[in-house]
């Protein structure tokens, strides 16, 4: 007999759990401009992009991939001149040089303007473009992906429902005991196309630590090692392949990443830590397989409470879903699965996301680290109380509370991490 709620299950990570190419805020925007540009069926004379705040934050110092450049305008440019809607959060993977110098120019040329949209939704992209009387607009909202309006001459030609995770998932509601059933008694063979992540994520760390990308944080722990400063034991190998990966990603490298909840770099996070313990551990493959459908589903389940987009980093969720993961390589059960979440989201519950950058690899290195601690904790049978700070006995209910401080209880720090932001620039983002 099928397993409804596992089916539900495996629908939910093959949505969630997808290649992107780059920076999912500054590919949200390309996205939107490319089938904007491509509704209008014509090279445009002027394009404006109306994004959120939260958006606008995430995606002003990232790099654009194809581009060698950080910033909305270029995003918004390049999905106009080279963007395919069709490859979604891939979109800009065929850009080339001729249609990357068409997008500077639209730039140059003043001809288009990306501005702050006044909306309530956290995650929202407008593109309007012209040529003459002829316009087209496309609209995303809710999920870096989500088309939910398409018109050309005011007239709609699609529309969708407005989607929110917790629509989602109503009708599959999740609990950390069910993902782990899941994770630890589905047919192999029906859990195997996690590995996918594995292959696309360890590609981007290899790249990361051959290169001189970003804050080379991953890189640095790798000279480190060399140098006898850090040991090369499991956690280093951890930290370092994971940071390296960030590190690429967030430059803009041209290579896609297994993403997760709709960002690359909770995708990294929930894959490389996993793959590291499995790798140094000797593990099976079917461990790893286990292990990493436990902590993308994971990761899942916690940022739904959470939201696309917080002032709370996502891959500290990322991080704490991998800390289950590798309990499972290290043979633990549901009691340390549930200890590692606690342990984690204990210590780094409240470290802030001030936008993708660069220097999101560091956050992303300190949260590996702090998820490999509370495993090992876990492992020997250690766990923060229930009754400490905003945790609980009940883990749904610990899980709620740090979807709750990020949603609402850090919702006008989130506006005082965008006035700081904007407040440097005195216009919109530059190219």
């Amino acid at each position: 007999m099928i397993n409804k709620k596992w089916s539900e299950f495996a629908e939910i990570l093959k949505r969630e759990v997808v290649p992107a190419l780059g920076c999912t805020e500054p590919v949200a925007i390309a996205l939107a401009a490319a089938k904007a540009a491509e509704t209008l069926g014509c090279e445009p004379e002027s394009a404006v992009v109306k994004v959120s705040g939260n958006l606008l934050k995430n995606g002003m110092g990232v790099g654009v991939p194809g581009t060698g450049m950080t910033g909305l305008n270029i995003a918004a440019a390049v999905g106009i001149t080279g963007g395919k809607s069709e490859l979604a959060l891939e979109v800009l993977r065929d850009l080339n040089a001729e249609q990357l110098a068409a997008g500077k120019k639209l730039i140059a040329d003043g001809r288009l303007h990306v501005e702050l949209s006044d909306t309530e939704e956290l995650l929202y992209v407008e593109a309007v473009v012209k040529k003459g009387e002829d316009s087209a607009r496309c609209v995303i909202a809710r999920s870096h992906s989500a088309i939910v309006l398409v018109e050309k001459n005011g007239e709609e030609l699609f529309t969708a429902p407005l989607i929110s995770d917790e629509d989602k998932e109503s009708g599959c509601t999740m609990s950390m005991k069910e993902i782990f059933e899941y994770a630890t008694e589905a047919p192999l063979e029906d859990l195997s196309f996690i590995l996918e992540a594995v292959k696309l994520n360890e590609k981007v760390a290899a790249e990361g630590l051959a290169s001189d990308w970003g804050l080379m944080v991953g890189k640095s722990i790798a000279k480190d090692i060399e140098d006898g400063i850090r040991s090369d034991d499991i956690v280093s190998y951890a930290i370092k392949i994971t940071a390296a990966a960030s590190d690429a990603r967030m430059e803009g490298i041209q290579m896609p990443v297994m993403s997760n909840s709709g960002s690359g770099n909770q995708g990294l996070t929930a894959t490389l830590p996993v793959v590291a313990f499995a790798r140094r551990r000797n593990a099976s493959e079917e461990q790893l397989v286990r292990a990493l459908i436990l902590s993308h589903l994971s990761a899942v389940h916690m940022k739904s409470h959470l939201g696309k987009l917080s002032a709370l980093c996502g891959a500290s969720l990322a991080a704490t879903a991998s800390g289950c993961g590798i309990v499972l390589i290290l043979g633990g059960g549901l009691k340390e699965v549930e200890s590692t979440i606690k342990n984690t989201l204990g210590d780094i519950a409240g470290m802030i996301c001030d936008g993708a950058k660069t220097s999101c690899a560091l956050k992303v290195s300190s949260a590996v680290e702090a998820a490999i601690n509370s495993a090992l904790l876990a492992m020997k049978g250690i766990c923060i109380p229930g009754k400490d700070g905003i945790l609980d006995d009940d883990i749904e209910a610990c899980i709620r509370n740090v979807g709750q401080l990020g949603s609402v209880g850090m919702a006008q720090t989130d506006k005082v991490i965008l006035k700081i932001m904007t407040d440097k620039h005195t216009t919109a983002p530059a190219a």
